[in-house]
């Protein structure tokens, strides 16, 4: 009898330390130990790449939330970040099935029809096995810095809806992400960021990462660097300019001590008029000036905004600046895809289409050549190194940045307008250089040749101008990297 009460608790220990071994391996992400990237249960590095979804749980019913992220799993994404209290009417205008997240406008109060919906949505990213970057509440639920809704939560209350929010998703594949394009203005508002990132670790047992996403031209960093709670960082480098020296948040990220991964949470969207904010009248309940309302009139006539709207290139160009700049991931965005825009609605920025229309629009399909040339090589090795472009590297559309694998075994050099490019090429190990070109609008490979390792050598890649922009990989020609 004993023997057999013996075997049947050492199933049951061994049956759950499975189970608690499949659930970290496949839900649950942590920092490298050397503090520059992500990695799963397996020490598997973790490629971050986000997709701004902001009002997906508010907007958006079942269907087209499915619609959408088949669509973004398609194209590789890896995170999607989502709002539960979102920023455009979060907690006053319904959802897609009438409901409000909290009663009476309690964050102690959290409304179960609401959350259901959510949790299809959070269920559905993990069938599709997609994290999601929850943001527990949009900024202007804490402070009313910049105007919004009103101001809710407290240091006591933030609290309690942080413990429901962790409980409820304790053994979920999420990224806890505080913030919500709000910065942090005075000690109330540090405190109550603090609670909720409390609440969220009593709930889930300290399961999921947290950082926190600022306002543009903003860093985590600035506020949170030395908390316990802030895992990595997310900076938000905005929508000011083309060419924007995105690289600069990096570097600066790069050296803060302790070491954390860092991520660009938000750079300049894809069809969103450059420097939006100079145009819109953000006194009025519309927030846009009547004559912009309309889409069909704005793909007309887009004179209006006069620098113009960001495209796919500009999503490429920013996206391998911060890569090689050190950056553990980066995160797209749409103008029309993170509010859910749909024809007949008002826009809270204008839009050239309605969201369904811009789920494959070209900058959220060069995302999966990103993630083809960066996981062709292990790049939790890179390490940003400027010092491989030899020769005055100006910090304007021809600015070069340049990464080498801590083992000397590959190099990758990014040319936003295809100029050419002179490299050091000892930075590489070996005696022959395998050279190619990547090109990131379609993904394939072009063979340039192999080289005596030493000295500098000037590559011209294929095309130049804007929109021709290339990646020079240099592989160390025993290592046998393989390139499909």
């Amino acid at each position: 009898m004993k023997l057999e009460i013996v075997l049947s608790l050492t199933f049951l220990l061994t049956a759950a330390s499975c189970r608690n071994l499949e659930k970290s391996d496949t839900r649950f992400l942590k920092v490298s130990e050397n503090g520059r990237y992500l990695e799963d249960g397996n020490n598997k590095p973790f490629l971050y790449l986000g997709c701004t979804a902001w009002e997906l749980f508010h907007k958006l019913n079942r269907e087209e939330a499915t619609e959408y992220l088949e669509n973004r799993k398609e194209k590789g994404f890896s995170v999607i970040q989502a709002v539960v209290l979102a920023e455009l009417g979060g907690t006053k205008i319904v959802n897609a099935y009438g409901e409000l997240p909290l009663i009476d406008n309690n964050p102690g109060k959290p409304n179960e029809k609401y959350f259901e919906h959510v949790d299809f949505i959070v269920n559905k990213a993990e069938e599709l096995r997609l994290y999601i970057g929850l943001l527990p509440t949009w900024g202007d639920k804490v402070t009313a810095e910049h105007g919004g809704e009103p101001v809710i939560f407290n240091p006591t209350n933030a609290k309690v809806y942080g413990e429901f929010l962790g409980k409820r998703y304790k053994d979920k594949p999420l990224i806890w992400i505080l913030g919500g394009d709000r910065n942090v203005t005075n000690d109330t508002v540090f405190q109550v960021w603090k609670a909720l990132a409390e609440g969220l670790r009593s709930g889930d047992g300290g399961n999921h990462l947290i950082t926190f996403h600022p306002r543009g031209g903003e860093s985590s960093s600035k506020w949170f660097q030395n908390e316990d709670w802030l895992d990595f960082n997310i900076y938000q480098s905005g929508h000011t300019k083309r060419f924007n020296e995105v690289y600069e948040f990096a570097e600066h990220e790069y050296l803060l001590n302790p070491a954390k991964p860092f991520v660009d949470g938000e750079p300049a969207y894809e069809d969103i008029p450059i420097r939006f904010w100079e145009f819109c009248d953000w006194s009025r309940p519309l927030r846009i000036p009547e004559e912009v309302l309309d889409s069909n009139r704005l793909i007309k006539d887009q004179s209006y905004f006069r620098s113009g709207f960001f495209t796919g290139y500009d999503i490429r160009v920013h996206a391998y600046w911060d890569m090689l700049s050190g950056a553990a991931g980066y995160t797209y965005g749409n103008n029309a895809v993170w509010q859910m825009f749909k024809k007949g609605s008002l826009p809270a920025i204008p839009c050239l289409f309605d969201w369904r229309e811009s789920l494959d629009r070209p900058g959220s399909g060069y995302i999966k050549y990103v993630r083809k040339l960066f996981e062709s090589r292990p790049y939790s090795m890179l390490v940003p190194d400027q010092s491989a472009i030899y020769g005055i590297n100006p910090g304007d559309s021809t600015h070069i940045r340049a990464a080498v694998a801590s083992d000397g075994s590959f190099l990758l050099a990014y040319m936003a307008v295809g100029q050419p490019v002179t490299v050091t090429m000892s930075k590489i190990r070996g005696q022959t250089a395998e050279a190619w070109w990547y090109n990131p609008r379609s993904g394939e490979k072009t063979v340039i040749g192999n080289f005596e390792n030493k000295g500098h050598r000037k590559f011209t890649p294929p095309s130049s101008g804007i929109d021709n922009d290339w990646i020079l990989v240099l592989d160390d020609a025993e290592n046998k990297y393989t390139f499909e």
